[in-house]
C-alpha cells in the first residue's frame, strides 16, 4: 500500500480569457489525457484513496454484505404481456452481474425462452452496458446495443431469437438516441453521434445489407438539438424527434411505409416543446404551446399540425406524458410536489390512481397492450419498496402483481415524512426525510442530505436497500427538491436555471439549515451528496458554506462549469447553453462565475470530501473533478480527508456490474459513516 501522503499535482500556468477578466488556471493541463502525467496523477489519487479506505476495509465489506443480504439475487420481474401473445420477463441469478431477458406464451412460461443473456455478452469486458433492446413487431428478432468502454458509443446487433444467434448485421458507433422497427421487420432506424457525442443523424438500415449502405433519414446540424427515434404505442407510426433543452420538432413516418419521407408535425418554434403519440384516428400531443405547465392536444392523422385542446392547462400541474390506450389516456404529471397518474376516458371523465399517503413515486409501467382496461403502474416511497400494480381503470381496483423482495428487512422499522424549508427569498422548499423509528429527532443524529436540481429532472422519493445501512446506524436521510428540478412545475424549473441558477444552491442550503434547526440533524454531523449536476450542487454548497457540512460525496461532479461551458468543442457543450447559459457573454459570465465550485475554491476548512470520476465519461469529463481536487489540496486549511477515485475503465455511471456497483456504494457509505463519526475512524 502506498503512503497516505496526498499526491501533489504539478502547476502549469494557463490563462483563460473571459468577459469577467483573465484567469490563471494551474491545473488546465489535466485536460490532456494523452499526457503521461495526467494518468500518473489519477493513479496516484486512486492509490491515496485506497490507502484511506484500507483501515476501513472491514466496514466496506460489512456494508457490502448488508446490501447483498437485502437483495433477492435470484429474482424475476413481473411478466409483461405484449401484442402477439408473448410475455416478456427480466431475471437475475445469484453471482451474475447482469440481467437475463426471457419470454414465453403465458405469464407462467415467461422465463422459458432466452432472448438475451447479458452476462454472456459481457464476458471478457471490464465494463458493459446494454443500450437499446428492441424486439421486432413479429417477435422474431431483437435489436440490441452494447457499450464496452463507458463512452456511450454503442454497437447494435440483430439477434434471431429462436435460433439464439446474431445476424451478420453490425451497426457500430451508434448513439443513445433510441431505435425503431418498420412494420415488415426489414428496416431498423437508429441514431448516429457527431464528434461532440450529440445524436445528430437518423439512419435507416435494411437487414442483410452493410452499414455503409444505410440511408440518412434526418440530419440536424443545429448543435443545440439532438435527435431521438421511437415508435407509437400502437406500433403504427415511427416518431423522430429533434429536441433542444427548450424547443422540439417531431416527424412521423408510417411504420408500414419505412422509405417514405417523414412528415413534420409542426415546424420548430423557439421555446415550444411537444411530444407526439398515436390514438386511434388522431395524434395526441403533450405541449407547452400556450401552457407553461403543458396541456394535451389532439390532431387529425392527415393534418398533424392542426391541434385541438383535450386537457386544458392547469398552472402548477406539470403534465409530463400522456400514454394512449384504445379507450383512455394515462396522464403522468406533477401536482403539489408529488407525482400522480390520471386516467382520462374518451367521454371526458377521469380518475386518479390511488397511491401512498407519504412522499412517494408513481410511474406508468410497462404497458404493451393497446386495447385493455388494465393499467400497470409502479409505486414506491422511501419506506416502501417498488410495488407493481395492475389497476382496473374502470373501477380503480388495484391488484398487487409484485413487490420488490427485501429479505432480512423489517419495513415497519422505517418512517418517512415531508418537511418544508424556507429559502432566502421566502419560497417553501420541500424536503423528504426517512429514518429508523428508533432514531430520535432531537438534534443528535447524523444526517445525509441528497439533491440534484437541474434540467427539470424530478427526483422522487424512492426506496433504497443500500440506504438502510445508514438508517440502521441512526443516520437520517433527507432528499431536497430545490428549484431547477421539475417537482413544482415549469416555473419551479425556470426559477432554478440560467440567471436564476443560484436558487438551486441557496434552496439546498436553506434545507440544510432547516434540518439542523428542527432537530433532524446534529449541527456538526450533516453531510451532502449528489452526482453529475448534483455534484455541482455539492460543490457550490460547500464552497458557499464550507462550515455547514461535516462531509460531502460528489460523484462525477460538474464543477469546472465556466471553463467547460466556454468550450464548444467539448462534448454536449452547445446543447447545454440553454440550461446554464453561455459564459462567453454576459450576464452568464458573471452569473456562472458566482457559483462555479472550481473558481470559488478559496482557502477554507472544507468538509471531508469523497469525489469520483470516470476516465471515459462523455458527460462530465474526468478532468473537472481532478482539477477541483487538485485545487482543494492547495488551498484547504483543514485536515479532514480529501479523496478522488477515478474509474479508469468506465464512464458517467461508474461500474457496470451490479456487484461492483454495490461495492462502490459500500465505499461511499463507509466514507460517510466514518466522516460523520457514526463509526470510529479517522474521519
Amino acid at each position: 500500500m502506498t503512503s497516505p501522503t496526498p499526491p501533489v499535482a504539478k502547476r502549469v500556468p494557463h490563462t483563460w480569457s473571459r468577459p469577467t477578466g483573465d484567469v490563471v488556471d494551474h491545473h488546465a493541463w489535466l485536460r490532456a489525457r494523452e499526457d503521461p502525467d495526467t494518468i500518473a496523477y489519477l493513479e496516484a489519487e486512486n492509490a491515496h484513496a485506497d490507502a484511506w479506505f484500507a483501515p476501513h476495509g472491514e466496514l466496506v465489506e460489512e456494508v457490502y454484505a448488508e446490501i447483498r443480504s437485502r437483495v433477492q439475487e435470484t429474482d424475476a420481474s413481473a411478466p409483461t404481456p405484449h401484442p402477439g401473445g408473448w410475455w416478456y420477463q427480466r431475471r437475475t441469478e445469484e453471482g451474475r452481474d447482469y440481467v437475463i431477458l426471457t419470454r414465453g406464451r403465458s405469464a407462467d412460461d415467461a422465463g422459458d425462452q432466452l432472448v438475451l443473456d447479458v452476462n454472456d455478452e459481457a464476458e471478457g469486458h471490464a465494463f458493459f452496458e446494454l443500450g437499446v433492446l428492441d424486439v421486432s413487431p413479429d417477435h422474431r428478432l431483437a435489436a440490441w446495443g452494447s457499450d464496452t468502454t463507458g463512452r456511450e458509443r454503442y454497437t447494435i446487433r440483430i439477434r434471431d431469437i429462436d435460433a439464439g444467434v446474431d445476424l451478420d448485421d453490425v451497426l457500430v458507433d451508434t448513439a443513445w438516441g433510441g431505435s425503431a422497427w418498420s412494420a415488415d421487420c426489414q428496416h431498423l432506424f437508429d441514431a448516429v453521434p457527431d464528434a461532440q457525442e450529440r445524436p445528430h443523424r437518423v439512419m435507416r438500415h435494411r437487414l442483410g445489407t452493410s452499414q455503409d449502405d444505410d440511408v440518412e433519414v434526418l440530419r440536424d446540424d443545429d448543435e443545440r438539438f439532438f435527435v431521438g427515434i421511437g415508435d407509437t404505442r400502437s406500433g403504427d407510426w415511427i416518431v423522430i424527434a429533434s429536441s433542444s433543452k427548450t424547443t422540439s420538432e417531431v416527424r412521423v413516418l408510417p411504420a408500414d411505409d419505412p422509405t417514405a419521407t417523414p412528415r413534420v408535425v409542426r415546424p420548430r418554434a423557439e421555446g415550444v416543446e411537444y411530444d407526439v403519440d398515436h390514438w386511434g384516428d388522431r395524434f395526441v400531443i403533450v405541449t407547452n404551446d400556450g401552457a407553461e405547465d403543458f396541456r394535451v392536444m389532439t390532431a387529425p392523422l392527415d393534418a398533424p399540425g392542426e391541434w385541438e385542446e383535450l386537457v386544458a392547462h392547469q398552472p402548477g400541474r406539470r403534465i409530463v406524458a400522456a400514454a394512449p390506450f384504445a379507450d383512455h389516456l394515462a396522464i403522468l404529471s406533477w401536482r403539489d410536489m408529488a407525482r400522480e397518474v390520471e386516467v382520462r376516458f374518451r367521454d371526458g371523465t377521469s380518475r386518479v390512481v390511488d397511491v401512498l399517503d407519504e412522499p412517494h413515486d408513481v410511474t406508468i409501467g410497462a404497458n404493451r397492450i393497446y386495447e385493455t382496461d388494465v393499467l400497470r403502474v409502479g409505486v414506491e416511497s422511501m419506506s416502501v419498496p417498488r410495488s407493481t400494480y395492475d389497476v382496473d381503470v374502470r373501477t380503480g381496483e388495484r391488484r398487487l402483481v409484485r413487490r420488490e423482495p427485501t429479505p432480512n428487512v423489517d419495513l415497519d422499522a422505517y418512517t418517512a415524512d415531508r418537511l418544508w424549508a424556507t429559502a432566502e427569498d421566502g419560497t417553501r422548499v420541500p424536503v423528504d426525510v426517512v429514518r429508523h423509528v428508533d432514531t430520535p429527532v432531537d438534534g443528535t443524529a447524523a444526517c445525509v442530505l441528497y439533491g440534484y436540481g437541474s434540467y427539470e429532472i424530478s427526483i422522487p422519493a424512492v426506496f433504497s436497500v443500500a440506504r438502510l445501512s445508514l438508517l440502521d446506524r441512526g443516520v437520517t436521510f433527507a432528499l431536497v427538491h430545490p428549484r431547477g428540478g421539475g417537482e413544482g412545475g415549469r416555473r419551479w424549473y425556470l426559477d432554478g436555471k440560467l440567471e436564476h441558477k443560484r436558487n438551486t444552491f441557496t434552496d439546498t442550503l436553506a434545507a440544510a439549515d432547516h434540518l439542523v434547526a428542527t432537530g433532524w440533524s446534529a449541527p456538526d454531523r450533516l453531510a451532502i451528496r449528489g452526482g453529475s449536476a448534483g455534484g455541482l450542487l455539492v460543490g457550490a454548497c460547500i464552497t458557499m458554506r464550507p462550515d455547514r457540512f461535516a462531509a460531502a460525496v460528489a460523484e462525477v461532479p460538474f464543477v469546472d462549469i465556466v471553463t467547460t461551458m466556454s468550450d464548444p468543442t467539448l462534448p454536449l457543450t452547445v446543447t447545454e447553453w440553454e440550461e446554464w447559459g453561455d459564459p462567453r457573454v454576459e450576464p452568464y459570465a458573471s452569473t456562472m462565475l458566482s457559483y462555479s465550485p472550481y473558481d470559488n475554491t478559496v482557502p477554507a476548512d472544507y468538509p471531508a470530501l469523497y469525489v469520483t470520476a470516470g476516465l471515459n465519461d462523455p458527460r462530465v469529463s474526468y478532468h473537472e473533478p481532478a482539477k477541483w481536487v487538485a485545487r482543494l489540496r492547495e488551498v484547504s486549511t483543514g485536515t479532514r480527508p480529501l479523496l478522488l477515485r477515478t474509474e479508469m475503465g468506465a464512464g458517467h455511471g461508474g461500474p457496470s456490474g451490479r456487484y461492483e456497483a454495490w461495492r462502490d456504494e459500500a465505499r461511499s457509505l463507509t466514507f460517510l459513516l466514518v466522516a460523520l463519526g457514526v463509526v470510529p475512524g479517522s474521519g
